[in-house]
């Protein structure tokens, strides 16, 4: 997923205020002004988000809310920077690789008891309420959505390559994408993920082929608190995952991200793709397929008919230092629940936080429908939460990045891969201890 891969600066950079951005004291009139503060932004997204906030303004007077927009490459160090002075913002978009450091370093405000007794927490979903709260009970972010994996699947291919259905396990898939696979047409079976976040969908195939033994809080690890690439299923997880890239997906597919991933589908020349829900809009605007000739299917499962959903997640916080933490609340408060809640997640494609979503035919019909599926079905789509707040993690992506392009070059095997693997974790959790 793109937003997945957007980099985390934790450096010690000095901070700095963004020119304007003071939190302000209320004025003659009593008015408190918000800082807010968006790191995954793009011109549309803002616009949307300007629009909400004009509604909760107008719902509360007294309140005005000065949205801060730094571009998206930028937008973590800026955050950091303005964090680190102590001022300058009082409600932020906080993710679930963010939350991590910036709490520990003390940035973040914990609203647990600001949100004991708020009714939004009973529209939620189960998930959702999780996400909320870290291990002790703190509430640092209430997530305003999910992003999680599906297969996006041509169907015009996929019947004249002989199948009725779309692959339900990777054994399947591999089957499945071989066959449609021919480069003398420039047809490709699978869009594989060699280049930036390589990690994601390799550790996606390890997740479900040990589906049974992952610890649900900790999906890097197994429930005898080995890491999950010590398992025996890993190697036949990544030699399946090997051979897809070898025998249906395009050679130059080794360095592949999600910009090159999504167009080489939007543009009909793959047959499958593991992606996130914001690509359901791209492909929707795509002129080159029509709306009958794909789908989503749920994400595809191991040998034992279950997979793993690490549902990657990201919200709205409250700075440590803002001088208006009732008000910045009550603006997190607003933008998680109701119509705002739900005109953000559908118009971001963001799997959503709402329980009534679940009868929303916008969700229950058409390429949504495959995550409807996977809600429904939690003893066989198992949600878990991966390490993503470690302080290591974006050093991690890094290394398991150019693993993965290695594997695919035929500069490492399966066996060697995942022995670097086992060993990095186990080292960094024993150094935890």
């Amino acid at each position: 997923m793109r937003r997945r891969t957007a980099a985390l600066a934790l450096g010690t950079a000095a901070a700095m205020v963004l020119t304007g951005c003071s939190t302000m004291s209320p004025d003659a009139s009593g008015t408190v002004t918000l800082n807010m503060v968006e790191s995954l932004t793009n011109p549309t997204r803002t616009d949307l988000l300007k629009d909400l906030i004009a509604d909760f303004q107008q719902r509360n007077p007294k309140i005005k809310v000065n949205l801060i927009s730094p571009p998206t490459e930028q937008a973590d160090q800026k955050l950091q920077q303005m964090l680190q002075s102590g001022s300058g913002v009082d409600v932020l978009e906080v993710r679930d690789i963010t939350v991590g450091p910036w709490s520990n370093n003390g940035w973040l405000y914990d609203m647990k008891k600001d949100l004991d007794g708020w009714k939004g927490w009973q529209a939620m979903t189960e998930n959702a309420v999780k996400a909320a709260r870290n291990d002790e009970g703190k509430t640092y972010f209430v997530p305003y959505g999910f992003y999680g994996l599906s297969l996006f699947y041509r169907t015009d291919l996929i019947e004249k390559a002989g199948f009725s259905e779309p692959p339900a396990t990777w054994a399947e898939l591999l089957e499945q994408a071989s066959a449609v696979h021919d480069p003398s047409r420039r047809r490709y079976g699978y869009a594989f993920r060699g280049g930036s976040n390589a990690n994601s969908n390799a550790t996606a195939v390890i997740e479900a082929y040990v589906a049974d033994q992952v610890d649900p809080a900790n999906g890097y690890k197994l429930k005898n608190g080995r890491t999950i690439f010590s398992a025996p299923e890993a190697q036949d997880a990544l030699e399946t995952y090997l051979k897809l890239f070898q025998r249906a997906s395009p050679k130059s597919s080794v360095s592949w991200g999600y910009p090159e991933m999504v167009e080489a589908f939007s543009n009909g020349s793959t047959a499958f793709l593991l992606q996130d829900p914001e690509v359901i809009a791209t492909v929707s605007e795509s002129k080159s397929i029509s709306e009958g000739q794909w789908g989503t299917a749920p994400l595809v499962a191991g040998p034992g008919g279950k997979t793993v959903q690490p549902l990657a997640t990201a919200g709205w916080g409250v700075a440590q230092g803002g001088k208006h933490k009732p008000e910045a609340v009550k603006l997190v408060q607003f933008l998680s629940q109701g119509e705002a809640s739900t005109t953000f997640t559908k118009k971001n494609s963001l799997v959503p936080i709402l329980k009534s979503a679940t009868a929303d035919p916008f969700y229950r019909t058409g390429p949504w429908a495959s995550y409807v599926t996977m809600t429904e079905q939690p003893e066989k789509y198992l949600v878990v939460t991966q390490p993503r707040g470690v302080a290591w993690w974006t050093e991690w992506e890094q290394r398991a990045d150019t693993d993965v392009q290695k594997l695919a070059l035929g500069r490492t095997t399966p066996k060697e891969l995942l022995a670097s693997w086992d060993a990095y974790w186990t080292e960094k959790w024993r150094q935890e201890q």
